[in-house]
């Protein structure tokens, strides 16, 4: 289902809680919202008012990619960006890092399963972003 976009802060500054397999409707309502947004190239579950750690992006061949429980594990090359944000008006300065490892859990056969994928440039910054915002972080 296609949700609207949170911007009240009391909602996105929030820690989220970790995912399960029951929260994969999440992960479905995540992949629907950011494909019918012309703006979006990824979104947490907070922006879509659901307060669980999922996460999901566009990858290079622009096909969606969810993400339950992302963590970094690993980072590289780190720069400052300026990121904008669905949920906030203004574009903000972050140090974010060009090449990063991420483990995650993804949604196979109605349970969570554990991955690692290694994310870089555009990829890995968006994936930052929205770590950050499960995190409670806003940019």
């Amino acid at each position: 289902m296609i949700k609207e976009i949170i911007t009240d802060e009391d909602i996105l500054s929030k820690p989220c809680e970790p995912a399960t397999a029951e929260d994969a409707s999440i992960g479905t309502d995540l992949v629907e919202t950011l494909l019918a947004s012309d703006e979006a190239v990824c979104l947490a579950a907070n922006q879509i008012g659901e307060t669980k750690c999922i996460v999901a992006y566009l990858n290079e061949a622009g096909r969606p990619v969810v993400m339950f429980n992302p963590k970094v594990t690993q980072k590289l090359k780190p720069y400052t960006a300026v990121e904008a944000c669905l949920s906030r008006e203004e574009p903000t300065a972050v140090q974010r890092y060009d090449w990063i490892r991420v483990s995650y859990d993804r949604f196979q056969d109605g349970k969570l399963v554990p991955a690692k994928k290694k994310l870089e440039g555009n990829a890995a910054q968006a994936v930052q972003h929205m770590i950050d915002h499960c995190e409670g972080i806003l940019v």
